[in-house]
């Protein structure tokens, strides 16, 4: 049986999210998949979708609602694949008692406001170009390790390249598979 695999998008969720089909094309046949858009999580209704708007949505209740509900759904212990504002639900939700596995963070910045952790597994990537990323400073200071990729930005996740990196990555990490793999993936 597939070990399960939660997914949970950035802020935009499946408005802006075309880009997520390519993680699951890499890794629906590897994992039983459960998909979170993260404004559904939080409970969002935001008339116009602008950057400010969302963002703001979610500093002002959103991610508390997303990390309630994603606590009540999510019982049992699985791996977890979110980007940006689905990273930081899912940080703040392990912190609360959400059964994690291990988390695949790709570009939770809003992490950096945080000054404790979750104790659990996880690996953070980030595009040296995101000038929200969190400090080398936080990082020592909480024993937060960080993946910069040189070359990238805050969106790095939907680059075809990071995909297929961070399907990789998550293979090898889950199923030890991941050097069968590489021949189709790559």
């Amino acid at each position: 049986m597939a070990e399960k695999l939660v997914i949970v998008s950035d802020m935009w969720g499946a408005k802006k999210g075309l880009w997520i089909t390519s993680y699951l094309g890499y890794l629906q046949q590897y994992f039983d998949i459960t998909f979170y858009d993260s404004q559904q999580l939080a409970n969002l209704d935001i008339l116009i979708q602008t950057e400010e708007n969302v963002h703001n949505a979610f500093i002002e209740g959103g991610t508390d609602t997303a990390v309630s509900h994603l606590l009540k759904k999510e019982t049992k212990p699985c791996y977890y694949l979110a980007f940006s504002t689905g990273a930081t639900i899912v940080w703040e939700a392990a912190k609360k008692g959400l059964p994690v596995k291990s988390l695949y963070g790709v570009s939770p910045t809003r992490i950096r406001k945080m000054n404790d952790r979750p104790n659990i597994p996880f690996q953070l990537v980030y595009g040296a170009n995101d000038e929200f990323r969190p400090s080398e400073e936080w990082g020592d200071k909480l024993g937060v390790e960080m993946e910069v990729l040189p070359g990238y930005g805050h969106t790095l996740y939907t680059d075809e390249k990071i995909i297929k990196k961070v399907c990789m990555d998550l293979l090898q990490e889950v199923t030890q598979i991941a050097p069968q793999v590489k021949k189709k993936v790559v």
